[in-house]
């Protein structure tokens, strides 16, 4: 194996590892808020913490999901690597906070982090899928929708602006609709929790 397929495997790797930390439990341990896999739908994630009653916890952890998205490809903006390495590190990292190595490989549901990958990917589709987000969410006040409503726009955008990325953007959304299948089921149901 080449040096530069080593340096891949382990940048995938450590990609996978950054997505692997427990942002959500990190931080209510930190604030001494109850493990949010103990709590409210049992997702370590920022609706959940923020349900379980603290906004604090949900910025944090917000800003720490997105920020381990943008540190997993990090190196990989450092070396000026090629849109395959790229996107091999954002599946890592994705998939590492969905099944992360450090928390039995029980995660969250990937919106914030995928938002992070993102960022480091193309930026402006990090600013709209905010947009969408937002507005779905003040539209239906309902966390959820937003996170359905822009994975499904997502491919659209980067097809639009970002082709290189559009296949592991595509993965990306398919694993991100699983992890929301409970929801989308509540949503079809009209049992879906609103803010």
């Amino acid at each position: 194996m080449t040096d530069t397929g080593l340096i891949t495997i382990g940048l995938v790797f450590l990609a996978y590892l950054w997505g692997s930390i427990p942002t959500a439990v990190l931080v209510c341990h930190a604030l001494n808020i109850s493990d949010p896999r103990k709590q409210g739908s049992g997702n370590p994630g920022t609706t959940n913490v923020l349900r379980i009653g603290s906004r604090k916890g949900a910025l944090a952890t917000l800003a720490g999901d997105v920020g381990k998205g943008i540190l997993a490809l990090l190196p990989c903006s450092i070396l000026q690597l090629p849109s395959t390495e790229q996107s091999l590190c954002a599946l890592a990292a994705v998939i590492g906070h969905l099944f992360p190595l450090f928390s039995s490989f029980r995660g969250g549901k990937g919106i914030a982090t995928a938002l992070g990958v993102c960022v480091s990917l193309f930026w402006p589709i990090a600013i709209l899928q905010t947009f969408v987000w937002c507005l779905i969410f003040a539209l239906s006040r309902t966390a959820s929708m937003g996170s359905i409503a822009t994975v499904l726009v997502t491919p659209i955008l980067v097809w639009l602006a970002a082709p290189a990325y559009l296949p592991v953007i595509l993965v990306i959304s398919v694993l991100l609709l699983l992890s929301h299948r409970r929801n989308i089921r509540n949503l079809l149901q009209g049992k879906e929790p609103r803010f």
